[in-house]
């Protein structure tokens, strides 16, 4: 039985468990991997460039396929093979780890990419399925042109149309013209999120109560009258 004392002598190799997670993304073979682990094991007991003989026994490989395995690693830039000098100034090999760091970003981006486009493309499917809910109809295809144009080519966010609908909703207009003044209204004043939405709100609501207070000193507080958009400012 191996005493503790020798257990922790043998020391520990952490690595991060994204890279348990994604290595067969990354375009590894469970063996690929496997010698990348030997190899980085190595180099964190200061040692860059392990005799591959040693590995092979550890693996219980041939070298012939930790040559192949090697040879794949170097080749899909997981690793790269570089030279350095050492303190006595003479060239030494030694394995650089950076690549499949550099890998590994650029695939959790391209994953975040394609969540973020499949979250958008629902939110769009859902932002007309409302639009034929409020309406009580079918959307035409002008109707379903026109939401298109907001959101590709004024690029006007989902959720911001989805506001300046319920804005019409209130004031009982199902109108796509009403909807585009609204939201000409809002872009004027930079108000991309519903955040600033409901801040231009409370603004249009205290400036309502400020200029009735003046004409009205009592009497109990009047309803706040819903705003015309087909109005100016």
């Amino acid at each position: 039985m191996i005493s503790l004392e020798d257990y922790l002598a043998k020391g520990q190799t952490t690595i991060s468990n994204m890279l348990l997670d994604h290595y067969r993304q990354l375009g590894l073979s469970n063996d690929e991997f496997l010698l990348w682990l030997q190899l980085f094991r190595y180099h964190e007991q200061g040692n860059d460039f392990p005799d591959l003989r040693d590995i092979a026994e550890i693996m219980g490989s041939d070298q012939k396929e930790i040559y192949h395995w090697l040879n794949q690693l170097l080749k899909k830039d997981i690793i790269k093979l570089d030279a350095k000098k050492d303190p006595f100034g003479k060239m030494t090999d030694y394995y650089d780890f950076s690549g499949i760091y550099g890998r590994l970003d650029a695939l959790l981006k391209q994953q975040a990419h394609k969540q973020e486009a499949q979250s958008n493309e629902e939110k769009i499917r859902n932002l007309y399925q409302l639009f034929e809910g409020e309406f009580g109809r079918p959307l035409s295809a002008i109707e379903y042109q026109r939401i298109s144009q907001w959101l590709e080519d004024d690029h006007y966010q989902p959720e911001l149309v989805q506001l300046a609908l319920r804005e019409a909703v209130l004031n009982q207009a199902y109108s796509l013209n009403y909807i585009d003044r609204i939201l000409l209204s809002w872009e004027r004043k930079n108000i991309t999120s519903k955040a600033q939405v409901e801040e231009e709100q409370k603004r249009r609501k205290k400036q309502f109560l400020q200029k009735d207070s003046l004409q009205q000193e009592e009497g109990p507080t009047p309803k706040i009258p819903m705003h015309n958009w087909l109005e100016g400012e």
